[in-house]
């Protein structure tokens, strides 16, 4: 064989090669993406055109329905839905993998699962790992709009739960969930985001959480229902809270929450408590917590905006502590006042309590007495914002919140993500100048 002709063969088995390879990610794809658009009119269909949104010319598969895409998915499959109305109802028990997780991902806005108060739950994942919910609007569902049951590795991003019967999200025995980006409001009977039943490692990362009845984000190790009754190492950081708790519950309640961290949230408008550190239905006292660079502002009908009952190791620096109930004020402690607390560095009012009810007040000097908040300052929010009244609360020139803090190895941005330090040290509250 000369080599011209070795050459030929060569080449053309290259191009073969090629042309495999081409014909396999076709098939790859096809077998890795589903499509839902309740605008074809059959309840499924082989041949989806996802450009024209019928069943001819295409090669997809596609369903009317989430929740029949959701029985048929496996690790690896993408559901991308197209806009529209969509029912509840929907329920996934198939895990996806690390490397291949199942993903339920909204095509462009409009992504609506009306769940009309029927069922349960809305959208049922149930012993599911690794599942990514991305971009739907789920709303007046029964219970929860989305529940996540003895599942680990779920994440929900970029989604809108609203005026849903008692949670927008609700986790039970679920680790490392992730919720980010996201919008929780309206839930009638209870909380925004609920993390419960020993499910650790949870982040709860840019979302805004508002009007909700209970807590805007309830957190409870729930030892009753079984399990180690802790939630533990979470991370809770810049997100919004604001108009939650008319029937009680604190924008963040914590019951039984240890080794987590609190910072860069803007926490105004709340109706209970601003953050709660407790222990009731916990399997421990809420401990080895970091509060760090919140921004708090309490309703006139508020509670305490800092509530740290039967904790022991939590530590609050850098914080913005505000309260505009007459009597009430910035940080409420039980008596006798538990081992390893620890508070400075923040811009506060001059009313304290030390007693566990708030009956006995204490001024700025008698907190500092008990060896707290000695390098902290009495603001205004005059003083200390851009424009409170506007709903502004970054920092105004001049204000007292500016290169006052302390330096935080945990802190190194702020809630719009700006890089701390940005002057000569650190700021107090949740926005850097």
């Amino acid at each position: 064989m000369n080599r011209l002709s070795l050459l030929l063969i060569i080449t053309l088995n290259f191009c073969c090669s090629q042309a495999v390879a081409a014909q396999q990610e076709i098939v790859d794809e096809l077998r890795t993406i589903l499509y839902v658009d309740n605008d074809i009119e059959t309840s499924s269909c082989g041949d989806y055109n996802a450009v024209t949104r019928d069943c001819e010319n295409g090669s997809f598969t596609a369903y009317t329905e989430i929740s029949a895409a959701a029985r048929e998915v496996e690790a690896g499959i993408t559901v991308l839905i197209q806009p529209g109305v969509y029912s509840g109802g929907i329920v996934v028990t198939t895990s996806g993998r690390e490397t291949a997780p199942i993903i339920f991902q909204s095509i462009d806005a409009g992504v609506i699962i009306e769940a009309n108060r029927e069922g349960r739950d809305a959208f049922f994942i149930n012993q599911a790992d690794y599942i990514v919910i991305d971009g739907l609007t789920i709303q007046n569902a029964n219970r929860a709009a989305l529940r996540v049951s003895l599942s680990d590795h779920v994440t929900i991003r970029n989604s809108t739960f609203t005026d849903n019967g008692s949670w927008g999200v609700f986790t039970d025995f679920s680790d490392y969930t992730i919720v980010e980006n996201c919008e929780a409001s309206g839930s009638q009977r209870q909380h925004g985001i609920y993390i419960s039943n020993s499910s650790d490692y949870p982040v709860i990362r840019g979302n805004r959480i508002h009007h909700n009845s209970g807590a805007g984000l309830h957190m409870n190790g729930d030892a009753s229902m079984g399990g180690d009754g802790i939630v533990s190492h979470g991370v809770i950081e810049n997100n919004i809270f604001y108009e939650n708790g008319n029937t009680g519950g604190s924008a963040i309640n914590m019951d039984g929450v240890t080794d987590s961290i609190v910072r860069n949230n803007l926490i105004y408008d709340n109706h209970a408590s601003g953050i709660s550190l407790y222990q009731i239905d916990g399997a421990s006292e809420s401990h080895n917590n970091q509060v760090l660079n919140n921004t708090i502002i309490m309703a006139n009908n508020a509670r305490w905006a800092l509530n740290i009952q039967n904790t022991q190791d939590n530590k609050l620096f850098n914080n913005i502590v505000l309260n505009n109930h007459r009597t009430r004020g910035s940080i409420l402690v039980n008596a006798p006042i538990s081992p390893g607390f620890e508070s400075d560095y923040n811009l506060v009012m001059d009313r304290f309590a030390s007693d566990g009810t708030g009956d006995l007040r204490l001024s700025l000097s008698d907190w500092q007495s008990l060896g707290f908040d000695s390098n902290s300052k009495i603001a205004s929010p005059e003083e200390i914002f851009v424009n409170v009244d506007a709903g502004d609360f970054r920092l105004k020139a001049g204000s007292p919140a500016i290169d006052a803090g302390t330096p935080l190895d945990l802190i190194t941005s702020d809630l719009d993500s700006t890089l701390r330090p940005s002057g000569s040290a650190f700021d107090i509250g949740a926005y850097e100048f």
